[in-house]
């Protein structure tokens, strides 16, 4: 030590301390400097993590709220769809219990007028009570007539009593017996209303009519009468050929102008009037052209029959209906039977069967696929024999039609019983359909005998003076004898005339019985 401080002296070596502790001091700064800088990067670096957490932690609260937001969208969804589901639920309870209280009105309204028809019964009784009360009072008196007829019976001979006694009976039982029918015509209007779905299946069969065909022959112009000679032929080879390739009769006589063709089939018919035109127009008559003329017009009116048969199903909606018996419909477009289509006539059938079977509570589609089929056999009933619902049943048994159709087919005038409700309800549209006015028309001949018989039958009866039939022998008006019959007995023989012009006539629709009593009575004063 002495040496370094002789070698360096004493203030070589203070400076060295001073400058050691100025270094040692510059280093404490210096380090504090540092360190408030790193604090001060700390600091900001906090910061930069503090405001970086703040914005994540926005975001998380931004997507916590979204997912949030979106949760309660489908809670209401979820909500909304269980309240849905709830008030259509409810919907269907305020639905069902509507209808229990539309069941529990109609059958209130029903006891209501079950109660109404006891209380008529009720009074009904009453009035026959009183009636009986009358009765008794009258056959008091009637015993003490008998007593006073009888004291005068005793001089008459037996003869002589037992006519008197009948005469009695018999004016007492026709005066009873017209009393029982006012009484029984009275009941019945009151419940008409009731009874008239029964009635229309029942009883408005009795009116379907058997039908025919009257018209077996049309017409073909020619352009001149030297026409006729090459129709004809030489030979008559032509007009033979013709009526053996069409199966009609061709009548060529010396009406000018015009060439008759005849035959019981309508479609072949109109195969003969088609074909007879065209060979008018074309000019070559000989039998090789007749023959493929002929052939050619076949296809093209079998053809047309298809699709005017097609068409009537179509327009009356009947279904898997076989090509065959669509033909079959479509020919009866040529038929005609009293001047009515029978194509537009069984269209009318099918609509008019629905509308009651509608009524009734049935099966609409099956009563016009009835109604539609029903006139069938009148398609070919010039071909196989008897009568035309039988042949339309046996045909359309081939094609495996229901036995409802078939039983409507085959019954629909009364030849068979029915099985089902809709033969009747085809009967009476068909009865409707042909008795409606303008429908039908009849023979002169046909027309004026039925108006005499039903005159005839008229003025049979009793005390009538005078009988006219009128609207077309739709109505009949009978005047009887003010002092031969009462007016009971004038309502009894109304009823007698109708029974029976029901039972000896054959007739369309139906025929009103109007009975007219007149009592005149006639005093001078002088």
């Amino acid at each position: 030590m002495d040496v370094i401080l002789m070698q360096f002296g004493l203030p070589a070596i203070m400076a060295t301390i001073v400058a050691f502790i100025l270094g040692v001091g510059l280093a404490a700064i210096v380090g504090q400097m540092i360190s408030r800088a790193k604090a001060k990067t700390l600091e900001q670096d906090l910061d930069r993590q503090v405001e970086g957490a703040k914005r994540e932690a926005e975001n998380i609260i931004k997507s916590a709220q979204i997912d949030a937001a979106g949760e309660t969208i489908k809670k209401r969804e979820q909500l909304n769809a269980e309240a849905n589901k709830v008030r259509g639920e409810l919907h269907e309870i305020e639905m069902r219990l509507t209808k229990r209280e539309d069941t529990l009105d109609r059958q209130t309204e029903l006891l209501q007028r079950h109660e109404d028809g006891l209380n008529k019964q009720q009074k009904e009784a009453e009035r026959k009570l009183h009636n009986i009360d009358l009765k008794e009072k009258q056959l008091s008196l009637l015993m003490a007539q008998q007593k006073n007829q009888l004291l005068k019976i005793t001089a008459m001979n037996m003869d002589e009593a037992r006519e008197l006694l009948l005469k009695r009976l018999e004016d007492e039982c026709e005066h009873e017996m017209s009393s029982l029918i006012q009484r029984k015509v009275e009941e019945t209007t009151e419940t008409a209303e009731e009874k008239s779905r029964e009635i229309i299946s029942s009883a408005i069969q009795r009116y379907a009519a058997e039908q025919t065909c009257e018209a077996t022959v049309s017409t073909v112009e020619i352009p001149s009468d030297d026409m006729k000679g090459r129709i004809i032929g030489r030979e008559g080879r032509n007009i033979r050929a013709f009526e053996k390739a069409t199966g009609v009769d061709v009548i060529v006589d010396d009406t000018p102008g015009m060439i008759v063709v005849s035959g019981f089939s309508p479609v072949r018919r109109e195969v003969a009037r088609l074909s007879m035109e065209r060979l008018i127009q074309d000019g070559r008559i000989h039998p090789s052209r007749i023959e493929e003329l002929v052939a050619q017009t076949k296809k093209d009116v079998n053809s047309k029959v298809l699709q005017i048969g097609k068409n009537a199903a179509v327009e009356t909606n009947v279904r898997g209906v076989n090509n065959k018996v669509l033909g079959l419909i479509g020919a009866l477009a040529y038929r005609t039977s009293y001047g009515q289509n029978v194509l537009r006539h069984s269209v009318e059938v099918a609509f008019l069967a629905q509308v009651m079977a509608d009524e009734l509570g049935l099966d609409g589609s099956i009563a016009r696929r009835a109604g539609l089929l029903h006139d069938i056999g009148k398609a070919i009933d010039h071909e196989v024999e008897g009568n035309h619902p039988t042949i339309g049943a046996n045909y359309l048994k081939r094609f495996s039609e229901s036995s409802i159709v078939l039983n409507a087919v085959a019954g629909h005038h009364g030849d068979i019983p029915p099985d089902n409700p809709y033969t009747p309800l085809v009967a009476a549209a068909d009865a409707i359909s042909a008795s409606r006015p303008g429908a039908r028309r009849e023979t002169l001949e046909r027309y004026i005998k039925r108006l005499e018989k039903l005159e005839e039958i008229a003025g049979s009866f009793k005390g009538v003076e005078n009988a006219y039939a009128i609207q077309a022998g739709r109505e009949i008006r009978v005047i009887v004898s003010a002092d031969e019959v009462d007016d009971e007995s004038a309502m009894k023989i109304a009823r007698d005339i109708a029974n029976k012009v029901e039972n000896e006539m054959t007739y369309p629709g139906e025929i009103q019985v109007t009975l007219l009593r007149e009592v005149r009575c006639i005093e001078y004063a002088k």
